[in-house]
């Protein structure tokens, strides 16, 4: 819940050093967007039907199994979903990852795949020590870098933002 007694479940969440999934349920709208910053899983709104409470534990045991997936996987490549297919991904091959709208755009060389998958969940798939998050909606990965300086990054010709909240993200 966001309103407790002692502390908000944003400000409990904030305190945790290995936050684990978290469905926030509240009556107020205003935190919604602070609530995903903090990578929770879902945000419902009271009073909510049972049909949206089962909505955020599918999504809840979709990212589950996303992040076991992640954990099982040599790291070389990953399985997006298409449409109604799997398809695989060679991790060297990503050029970058770019959130829009409601898919995921993973831009492999000349080859465009298109997911419904959230760039988050995306980012919880990538090894964290080849892929680098560097803005709201952008993941690139750390060996496509050509330069970068405070405000953007160019990945060859291409040049991709850096977001505020992402300043002092480390590149090497």
């Amino acid at each position: 819940d966001i309103k407790m007694p002692d502390i908000s479940g944003i400000d409990f969440l904030k305190s945790l050093s290995n936050p684990p999934m978290v469905v926030f349920t509240t009556a107020y709208t205003e935190h919604a967007v602070q609530s995903f910053e903090l990578d929770a899983v879902d945000y419902l709104l009271k009073p909510f039907s049972l049909s949206r409470f089962l909505k955020a534990c599918n999504k809840a045991h979709e990212l589950y199994n996303l992040r076991n997936q992640k954990q099982e996987a040599k790291n070389d490549f990953i399985f997006v979903k298409d449409g109604y297919e799997q398809i695989k991904v060679e991790l060297s091959e990503i050029m970058y990852v770019e959130a829009s709208g409601n898919y995921t755009q993973i831009q492999l060389g000349n080859k465009l795949v298109s997911s419904r998958i959230t760039i988050n969940d995306l980012a919880e798939l990538l090894p964290k020590s080849d892929f680098i998050r560097c803005h709201r909606a952008f993941i690139v990965p750390k060996n496509k870098i050509s330069k970068f300086d405070r405000n953007q990054i160019w990945i060859g010709e291409k040049i991709i933002p850096i977001g505020a909240t992402y300043t002092g993200i480390q590149l090497t």
